[in-house]
């Protein structure tokens, strides 16, 4: 087995809550392979979205350590994290968070120029995955002349614009119909497949959750495997 692309060890997470600590993580532990798809099933308030911050890097631990490609990121300087999360972490959230005044290709564009990638070989980039997406005839559109779909589908090709090693997906698909829902599934899993992304997705969904190689669970902070 490969070196996973990411692990967390023995991490903790708690938040002040009045005069007490609400303790959402204790003691996790998870290993993620490249290339592997990962559901996390769990119910609202049990740490599924501090998992995904963390696995991100969005936020520290207050105990254990995350590894990114075998490095620990704990003690990580801010400046050094923040290029980690923008070249090599992807993220899909329940709402798009497109920018309004740019087109569906400009969208997509943006976080590849930020990163320094020439204007030219950005556009391709961002046409090419809309393509894929099967939005491509959009992309000239914003994101209010897109549907709830097509807005979620510009949403996780921006994820991946930077191809990264890691997707962090949190309800990519909770503010959608069922119907909508599966498409968006589908093209969010065939990008996964056909890139070699490492993701973790968590969804209320039982029943895309069991289309993921395994699926876990949270329980008094800690993930555990579940059978859905």
């Amino acid at each position: 087995m490969s070196e996973a692309v990411l692990r967390l060890d023995h991490v903790r997470r708690a938040y002040r809550e009045g005069k007490r600590d609400l303790v959402v993580l204790d003691g996790c532990d998870f290993e993620l392979q490249p290339g592997e798809l990962v559901s996390l099933v769990a119910p609202s308030g049990t740490g599924k979205s501090t998992l995904l911050h963390l696995a991100g890097l969005l936020e520290k631990p207050d105990a254990g350590e995350v590894y990114i490609d075998g490095l620990a990121t704990r003690g990580m300087a801010d400046k050094r994290r923040t290029a980690i999360r923008r070249n090599q972490i992807g993220f899909v959230y329940q709402f798009h968070h497109l920018l309004p005044e740019f087109s569906a290709l400009e969208n997509l564009m943006m976080p590849q120029l930020i990163a320094g990638t020439g204007s030219g070989v950005a556009r391709e980039r961002a046409a090419q995955l809309l393509d894929f997406m099967r939005i491509g005839a959009r992309g000239e559109h914003r994101p209010a002349e897109l549907s709830g779909g097509e807005q979620q589908r510009v949403a996780i090709a921006r994820a991946v614009a930077n191809a990264p090693r890691i997707l962090l997906a949190d309800e990519p698909t909770g503010n959608l119909d069922p119907e909508t829902s599966s498409h968006v599934f589908d093209a969010l899993e065939a990008l996964v497949r056909s890139a070699g992304l490492a993701a973790v997705i968590a969804t209320h969904n039982h029943e895309l959750a069991r289309r993921a190689d395994r699926s876990l669970t949270l329980a008094k902070g800690a993930l555990q495997p579940i059978s859905l």
